[in-house]
């Protein structure tokens, strides 16, 4: 499945962010006031916004995906350098040998569209022709405009690929009886047919 396209810099298109698939809102609860529930509402527009923002005018391509109660996205980048923690002290540590290309990817409520943080991600790339490039667990990454998880990644060259993120269901726990019955199942999503443009930064 392709997935909603964000951006596509070769057509210059706007981004349809996603299908016209929507979740119940959340019900004010012993838990959770409607107060709540709406500044809820507001940090994931917030959030969404940053990631339309990081697809549309950052990234060389992107799309999302419905999964049940979650939204799946993907962004593609070049390599790049990050402050990476070594002995106590971060250290800027530029892209390893042969690392050309840089994936991110964001897991995102469905119900209010906010981040979902602790999962354990896993990215599998594969070529046109269905070899599998690689499978690379997509640790969390701090970014001053855009929480995600991803990391830099080596590729053969340029071309169309296939990416399947997957996760199993959070073992976090969940607040609220009313609302926390949620994010119970493993998710996977695929996005076929990717155009990648490989490079470092």
């Amino acid at each position: 499945m392709p997935g909603t396209p964000l951006f596509n810099r070769k057509e210059r298109r706007q981004e349809t962010i996603m299908a016209e698939e929507h979740n119940p809102p959340a019900k004010p609860s012993d838990e959770a006031d409607r107060n709540q529930l709406k500044l809820a509402q507001e940090e994931g527009s917030a959030y969404f916004r940053s990631l339309q923002y990081m697809a549309n005018e950052v990234a060389d391509n992107g799309a999302t995906q419905q999964c049940g109660d979650m939204i799946v996205a993907f962004a593609q980048e070049e390599a790049e350098g990050m402050y990476m923690m070594k002995h106590g002290k971060l250290v800027w540590t530029e892209p390893a040998d042969g690392e050309n290309c840089h994936f991110e990817v964001a897991v995102l409520d469905a119900t209010d569209k906010r981040f979902i943080p602790g999962l354990d991600v896993t990215l599998t790339v594969m070529t046109e022709d269905g070899t599998v490039v690689g499978a690379e667990h997509m640790p969390f990454l701090w970014h001053p405009g855009l929480y995600h998880y991803g990391r830099n990644w080596a590729l053969p060259g340029d071309g169309r690929y296939t990416l399947r993120i997957e996760f199993p269901a959070p073992d976090f726990p969940r607040h609220d009886k009313t609302n926390g019955k949620r994010f119970a199942e493993p998710v996977q999503a695929t996005f076929e047919d990717v155009e990648v443009k490989t490079g470092r930064e």
